[in-house]
């Protein structure tokens, strides 16, 4: 059985003036098939792997067009992504428009591994979200046992 190919950990790295942000070197194999960076949820972008983006992206064709919020969430995750390659420095480009969207204006980023995706979060994001985690996990546990785990 082959095993899963788990993206995790929290990385800072540079954000260039060309707005080019390194993937850390851990996880660049599993992006070589290609890649689309995307808006994603509580302010972060999200770079996902060919196959998880296919998967989500099945999912929310899926979802029945007459409900409004189905209809929102295929345009809020379909609009801004965009299909991205690593460079021979193992560097995507993030385009202007989802910098703006991530608040991504200073020259460091904060890569972190979220299992089937990678996030890119802007420091003064970040730094706030996950303190708020880590202060109240009791809370967050209650949470996911009502969703089964």
């Amino acid at each position: 059985m082959e095993r899963a190919s788990f993206l995790t950990g929290e990385f800072r790295h540079a954000l260039d003036e060309r707005g080019r942000v390194a993937v850390p070197v851990r996880f660049r194999a599993r992006l070589a098939q290609g890649a689309t960076l995307a808006r994603w949820l509580d302010g972060c972008l999200a770079i996902f792997p060919a196959d998880t983006w296919e998967d989500l992206a099945a999912r929310i064709q899926g979802l029945p067009t007459t409900n409004a919020a189905a209809r929102q969430f295929g345009r809020f995750m379909s609009s801004g992504a965009v299909e991205v390659e690593l460079d021979r420095q193992g560097r995507v480009l993030v385009p202007s428009y989802l910098r703006e969207y991530a608040g991504l204006t200073h020259s460091e980023v904060v890569v972190v591994g979220a299992l089937n995706r990678l996030e890119i979060w802007a420091p003064t994001r970040w730094q706030p979200y996950r303190s708020q985690i880590e202060d109240q996990p009791e809370a967050l546990a209650e949470h996911l046992a009502d969703l089964g785990i």
